[in-house]
């Protein structure tokens, strides 16, 4: 399996938010997904945090200085392939991001409130090569937040419940 990790920013407002991105269209792999901001682990990568900081950085813009991380959750396995290490971390506002337009199309927040509530936690079915698999959805207005995010964001969930 790939090695990867992906930052989830918790966005210190009033009311505390999670970013997100919503991938462009023309990538090969999760094109106009919505996904945590992080990627494949380089040899050179320290650690899991290191790489969802430096992939982070790369895709939106945000130092990692900006970034206090809290944790690494569990490592979530993808059927693509990828052993993903979630990070959770804490950024204050303001935020004075930089998408790379050539993988964001835009970035966006969600309360973290409404992904804490179980009530919004729906499975969902697939046929993928001849077999059925069972997936979270997460439906934020028109953002459709699915697959391997919303496993984390249930995993989140577990953890803190």
């Amino acid at each position: 399996m790939t090695p990867a990790s992906v930052l989830v920013p918790i966005v210190t407002h009033d009311a505390l938010t999670v970013l997100f991105t919503q991938r462009t269209a023309n990538l090969r792999a999760h094109s106009g997904q919505v996904s945590f901001p992080g990627g494949r682990a380089e040899p050179s990568d320290a650690t899991p945090e290191f790489t969802a900081l430096r992939e982070t950085q790369e895709e939106i813009g945000l130092p990692p200085a900006r970034v206090e991380v809290l944790a690494r959750m569990p490592e979530y396995l993808t059927r693509t392939g990828y052993r993903v290490t979630p990070v959770v971390g804490l950024v204050a506002p303001p935020l004075e991001l930089v998408p790379d337009s050539r993988e964001v199309d835009a970035v966006f927040e969600v309360p973290l409130a409404f992904l804490l509530d179980p009530a919004n936690h729906q499975r969902e079915t697939r046929e993928l090569a001849g077999r059925t698999v069972g997936f979270w959805v997460m439906q934020y207005g028109e953002r459709r937040i699915w697959g391997a995010t919303a496993g984390m964001l249930v995993n989140l969930y577990r953890m803190l419940s």
